[in-house]
């Protein structure tokens, strides 16, 4: 691999920028923490959000399950494929111009959900609404971070910051149910331009600009193969119930997958500024936070979907009242990341992951009793499982995935774990209306037969994640994350190239 370690240049002279805002006033600073969690909040809740109002769109629009998991899909996999770029673009221009274009595209998306006439334009607005929170989601981490100095200070910062992030997936359901029983499905996208609008109009007057001091090259050729890897497999997915795994369409995608990923293989490792830093995946403890941010916002994702349509179809409740029901989730988060957190930064990320796998685990298996008739205690005992990997999962991944790397390869590494999660939700979302879709038209039993082999798999991901949180921590694997570290510090302070050696 040819490394290079030469400035960056571009065409066009810029005035400089402050790097850092260390002069910024407690309350600025705090105002500035205010705004970028409110545009998290947004982009996270939209994830979750939609759910409950699946049943009204599918009735209003006259959706197809495939329509439905589109509308779940077209998000997520667009806000996956464009992190990593949303955050290099950040670093190079300006974080708070690319902020204030995430927010307004961002807004213009949510507007246009609200007006769809039918399930194609829902969808088409729902990828644009996501190329705007591609542009959030890792540029306001940046901008907190950037605006906080002191470490203990950006230490508790980032902790709010990432507690909001997992409170607003499990509390989206819940403000969409109340939403789409007082105002129509389509409330809970024209709630967006409001709180977008005042967010723009905050970051004008509060947020100052910044850069990185390197900012990393545009990667096109890694851009268009992570696009065509995620699409086409999640196409794959979603259509291979009508199609057929062996229809031409099907393996025609299936083979631009697996060539995509070949072509990343190949490709990006020879680039100075790669996309996907590949070289971060000789880290063992890395590797697994990505893999186990898959795994467990794949089985997330899962339940959610499932879920929220089990509550409504099979248990005949309202949008607001499924939307409670997973209330014990939304207060396990709000309860628990905090502990999760004190708890990798006294004894690391082991105990969380273990008991955040564990979690998953159960209620995977505890979800195969839920029928028609069950007692409704019963069935919020079970969510409070899911409650509780949700709140111990996300503080050991993130601390996971950047402990130990150099403040070069930070952004790279939280970003990547971000990625890791959207794509699992998106991944969650097409394997479970895959699995279950036949079920969930006829209703009743069937489909809580149906969510049989959805249940199944949550159970397999969650032992999975347990199995590797204990790996990931021995200390063998620590080994390789202290040599990957090294190796970038290598390069951030002009050692020979790695192609010379």
């Amino acid at each position: 691999m040819n490394i290079s370690t030469r400035p960056e240049t571009t065409a066009v002279q810029r005035p400089p920028v402050r790097r850092g805002v260390p002069e910024l006033g407690r309350r600025r600073r705090l105002l500035v923490l205010a705004i970028c969690c409110a545009s998290i909040v947004v982009v996270v809740m939209d994830i979750s959000i939609v759910n409950v109002a699946l049943p009204a769109i599918r009735r209003d629009l006259h959706a197809s399950v495939s329509g439905l998991q589109w509308t779940v899909d077209a998000y997520t996999v667009v806000l996956a494929s464009f992190l990593v770029l949303g955050g290099s673009t950040a670093d190079r221009v300006g974080r708070r111009r690319v902020f204030q274009a995430g927010l307004a595209t961002f807004g213009l998306g949510s507007l246009l959900c609200g007006l769809a006439p039918g399930i194609g334009w829902l969808i088409a607005a729902r990828a644009l609404q996501a190329v705007g929170g591609s542009m959030l989601n890792p540029v306001a981490m940046a901008i907190v971070a950037n605006t906080f100095p002191d470490r203990v200070e950006r230490a508790r910062a980032i902790g709010v910051f990432g507690a909001m992030s997992g409170l607003s997936l499990a509390l989206g359901p819940i403000l969409g149910g109340a939403l789409v029983d007082g105002f129509g499905w389509r409330s809970i996208f024209w709630i967006n331009v409001p709180i977008v609008a005042a967010a723009v109009t905050c970051t004008a007057l509060f947020v100052p600009e910044s850069r990185a001091a390197r900012a990393r090259r545009f990667d096109p050729v890694g851009q268009t193969l992570m696009i065509l890897v995620l699409g086409s497999v999640v196409y794959a997915i979603i259509e291979s119930r009508a199609l057929g795994w062996t229809s031409p369409v099907i393996l025609g995608l299936l083979a631009v997958t697996v060539l995509g990923v070949l072509g990343i293989l190949g490709y990006e490792p020879r680039r100075v500024d790669p996309l996907l830093e590949l070289r971060l995946f000789r880290s063992v403890p890395f590797s697994a936070a990505i893999l186990m941010a898959l795994w467990g916002l794949c089985g997330f994702g899962a339940f959610l979907f499932v879920t929220t349509q089990y509550l409504q179809d099979v248990r005949g409740m309202s949008a607001l009242t499924a939307g409670l029901c997973l209330l014990p989730v939304g207060v396990l988060v709000l309860a628990l990341s905090p502990v999760a957190g004190r708890l990798v930064g006294a004894r690391g990320p082991r105990l969380p992951l273990v008991v955040a796998g564990a979690a998953l685990a159960l209620g995977g298996g505890a979800s195969f009793w839920l029928g028609p008739a069950t007692p409704l205690p019963a069935v919020l005992a079970v969510y409070l499982l899911f409650g509780v990997f949700l709140g111990t999962v996300n503080p050991p991944i993130t601390n996971t995935a950047v402990s130990g790397m150099p403040v070069s390869m930070a952004g790279v590494a939280a970003s990547l774990a971000s990625a890791g999660r959207q794509t699992g939700t998106t991944l969650g979302v097409a394997i479970s209306g895959t699995i279950a879709a036949s079920g969930m038209a006829r209703g009743g039993t069937a489909a809580t037969g149906a969510a049989h082999g959805v249940w199944w798999l949550v159970l397999g991901l969650g032992v999975g994640i347990l199995v590797l949180g204990l790996l990931s921590t021995r200390r063998r694997a620590l080994d390789t994350a202290r040599r990957a570290a090294a190796l970038f510090e290598e390069v951030d302070q002009g050692a020979p190239q790695l192609g010379d050696r």
